[in-house]
């Protein structure tokens, strides 16, 4: 007679360690993926910091202290951070030449078109002025330009520092050397002069 009791024993036995199994083979598949995901991590950090070595021009300087040593992760992370200051710091620097030399090429433009326009009038008039004005005339009226544009130059320029006094001056030259303020100017210096001259 054959005994059937110990059967379904065996059956749930069969079962469970098939569960385990399937719980055993998931588990390793998830520590697989955790660990490959770990080592792509690693690895992206790690080409991070091989790729700012590269970059950086003070990373690739080795210092004698360490020999062919490489560079530790914090060392780079210090060098990125100085060279990105100094990147700062000449950015901040060129602008400020820009600005300088923008002011100078307006300063310029405005002296050209002066000079253009004193050409032009003495074109338009080329026999204005053939009389013969005495120095002292000239030198009078020199210095009532001279003293005219000194009040205002005087009042408006700080010469704290020279970076004060050149931003100072291309101001200066913009608002009280434009043609038709040295027009009025020399004018009103002419009105002094007019009864000696005449």
């Amino acid at each position: 007679m054959i005994d059937n009791t110990c059967s379904p024993t065996s059956d749930d036995e069969d079962s469970d360690y098939r569960q385990e199994s399937i719980k055993d083979a998931y588990k390793d598949r998830r520590r697989r993926a955790h660990t490959q995901a770990e080592q792509k991590r690693r690895d992206a950090i790690k080409k991070g910091y091989d790729d700012l070595q590269t970059i950086v021009p003070t990373c690739q300087q080795q210092d004698c202290s360490i020999g062919s040593q490489k560079l530790s992760k914090a060392v780079v992370l210090q060098k990125t951070i100085d060279y990105i200051q100094f990147l700062h710091k000449e950015k901040k620097k060129q602008e400020e030449e820009v600005s300088t030399l923008r002011k100078e090429v307006m300063a310029l433009k405005i002296m050209k078109s002066n000079y253009e326009q004193i050409v032009k009038a003495h074109q338009n008039n080329p026999h204005e002025g053939t009389d013969q004005v005495s120095d002292q005339v000239k030198f009078s009226v020199f210095q009532g330009i001279m003293d005219s544009l000194f009040q205002t130059f005087n009042a408006s320029i700080s010469v704290n520092s020279f970076q004060e006094l050149s931003a100072c001056v291309f101001s200066w030259i913009e608002e009280h050397c434009k043609p038709q303020t040295l027009r009025d100017v020399v004018r009103g210096v002419l009105h002094q002069l007019k009864n000696p001259l005449y």
